[in-house]
């Protein structure tokens, strides 16, 4: 592993176990074994450090939704929805520190924000695929056609991320059991409350 991946490595470590306003340069470079100045080799400042860290070490949805959409009519739509909202989940429980800690820094969500312009991505793009993939089940005759896609989508995505908001506000470690006990439960509830079929 090359001298910049170990830094971010560490920032992230940083940034997870004491937060953003403790995540100083020196904190990290302390904690990837190197000094202030190696990690100003690598980053202009600790503002273009967090955004190389939002941009690289967050693991991205967009796959999981792009994977959604190539299931249209295959499996069972409960069975695409549990296993697409499971990954939701766990994403959500993986950045939620991360992503929470850059509303702390007004300029660096503003840089991130921007970043995510730039390559059309953002939390709105993974409404939008699930959004697509219900769509063109309602198509298919397996999703009821007075179902919204795009309220449902909303709903489906915002209970993964409340699930993940609630287990680091108790300080409670996930529990893939129980994640996916709880992804399945929100499918089944999508399908008899939201008129979508079983199909």
């Amino acid at each position: 592993m090359g001298t910049r991946d170990t830094i971010l490595d560490a920032a992230m470590h940083v940034m997870r176990t004491r937060g953003l306003n403790n995540a100083t340069t020196k904190e990290i470079a302390r904690a990837a074994g190197f000094s202030e100045a190696t990690l100003y080799k690598h980053f202009e400042d600790k503002e273009d450090l967090f955004v190389e860290l939002l941009r690289g070490r967050v693991p991205p949805f967009l796959p999981v939704m792009k994977a959604l959409i190539g299931r249209v009519g295959r499996d069972t739509v409960r069975e695409n929805l549990a296993e697409m909202l499971r990954a939701a989940v766990d994403f959500y429980l993986d950045s939620f520190p991360v992503f929470a800690a850059t509303f702390a820094e007004p300029r660096l969500l503003a840089r991130h924000r921007e970043a995510l312009a730039q390559g059309n991505l953002g939390p709105h793009r993974a409404v939008e695929g699930l959004a697509e993939y219900l769509r063109k089940e309602q198509a298919l005759g397996r999703v009821a056609a007075e179902a919204d896609p795009a309220a449902v989508a909303a709903m489906l995505l915002g209970a993964c991320f409340q699930y993940a908001f609630l287990a680091h506000f108790a300080g409670r470690e996930p529990d893939p059991a129980d994640a996916t006990a709880y992804s399945e439960s929100i499918a089944d509830s999508a399908l008899r409350a939201l008129g979508l079929t079983a199909g």
